[in-house]
């Protein structure tokens, strides 16, 4: 696929994400449905409306590629998956029910198992991010497109890493140790990806969990914008594993911070 038409693909979706998240802040205003999943997990109408504009929307688009997306079943039996769409339509479900602000909305174009586009909207926030090729990353901010570069936004002493938790697993404090992080902060969903790419953070560092869908659209925007995305011991990140695990992984805004 030429990045003319990824750039069309993306620039035809962005109305999309943001009717989508219009609507699911209205949705929870108006106060949410919820149900408790198979795996234990909490889904709400909000998830499956945005769900529904979202795959109905991509399509329509690209009517030849599937869609995964965490809140169906359709299409996730295919074997060998190469080129394809993931989809989580709420990223941050918990923070999303409890009127906090740093939940997302994720949609990502997988080509040769890589991602290529990658779209990420915080509607609390106020901030949409997108990307469709190297050195094309974004935020759309008041109307204005911020290039995304990773440029170092903090203090030039200064290691700030994102985490998912205040209590470090003894193996990502032991990581921040030997990179020589100088403070973490908490921050859920997809958003900590976008925060690396624009350079208000410099690292995160994940212990295997989630799932595809989870990191896949930040992983375009990070990786486009500059920044680096690989598993624990370093390697690089493919999607279309096994029941679409994710493995360790290690964001940095540069290989050298």
């Amino acid at each position: 696929m030429k990045i003319e038409d990824r750039k069309k693909i993306n620039n035809e979706l962005l109305d999309t994400f943001i009717k989508a998240g219009d609507l699911s802040l209205e949705l929870r205003k108006k106060g949410l449905i919820k149900e408790i999943k198979e795996d234990n997990t909490p889904v709400t109408n909000g998830d499956l409306e945005v769900n529904k504009l979202l795959v109905n929307k991509i399509s329509e688009l690209t009517p030849e590629i599937p869609i995964i997306s965490e809140e169906a079943s359709k299409n996730k039996d295919i074997k060998d998956l190469s080129n394809f769409w993931l989809i989580d339509p709420i990223d941050g479900t918990f923070d999303y029910i409890n009127n906090r602000e740093e939940f997302t909305l994720n949609a990502a174009l997988i080509i040769n198992r890589k991602p290529v586009i990658g779209i990420i909207n915080a509607p609390a926030k106020k901030r949409l991010f997108y990307s469709f090729a190297e050195k094309n990353s974004y935020e759309l901010k008041d109307k204005k497109e911020i290039i995304l570069n990773c440029a170092k936004k903090t203090k030039k002493n200064e290691i700030k890493a994102v985490s998912y938790s205040d209590n470090l697993k003894p193996i990502i404090s032991d990581i921040h140790k030997k990179i020589g992080v100088t403070e973490h902060k908490k921050m859920k969903s997809s958003l900590k990806f976008c925060v690396i790419a624009t350079g208000e953070y410099d690292l995160y560092v994940a212990e295997p969990r989630a799932s595809e869908w989870d990191i896949a659209a930040g992983h375009a925007i990070l990786n486009n914008a500059g920044g680096v995305v690989t598993d624990l011991q370093g390697n690089e990140v493919l999607y279309g594993k096994k029941d679409f695990k994710n493995p360790g992984l290690i964001l940095k805004r540069s290989e050298t911070l």
